[in-house]
């Protein structure tokens, strides 16, 4: 295995949490495990194809867990790993850090915000 180098540590941070819709994954996982499915509807935007490769990625990584229930018809969850666990403090600031922005940029948050069990916890 070729060793990598970075440059400053958030470089690798980036590297497993980096992109428009890993970050969006996780918080959504900080609540529980989900399904496809449901992470599909909650993130409307997502296309199928980005959201299994984002997943499978952050499998790789080791910060999600895909659980297979052998059953019929097939089920499949995904929930944080203890190692993705260890990111929820990061999670928490980069909302309170948007909110924070959307409010300096924006004024009224609930008119750009979408009402989300993720915004109501926000403080």
């Amino acid at each position: 295995m070729h060793r990598k180098k970075y440059n400053i540590s958030v470089e690798a941070t980036l590297e497993v949490i980096g992109g428009k819709w890993k970050c969006v994954i996780l918080c959504h996982l900080t609540h529980g495990k989900r399904r496809t499915s449901e992470l599909k509807r909650l993130m409307p935007n997502i296309t199928q194809k980005m959201l299994t490769q984002q997943l499978r990625e952050l499998e790789e990584d080791g910060v999600i867990n895909r659980i297979i229930y052998h059953q019929i018809p097939p089920k499949v969850e995904y929930e944080l790993s203890e190692y993705g666990r260890s990111l929820e403090g990061i999670l928490n600031s980069l909302c309170v850090w948007g909110e924070n922005h959307i409010t300096k940029v924006y004024g009224d948050k609930s008119a750009v915000l979408e009402k989300s069990i993720l915004n109501d916890n926000l403080k």
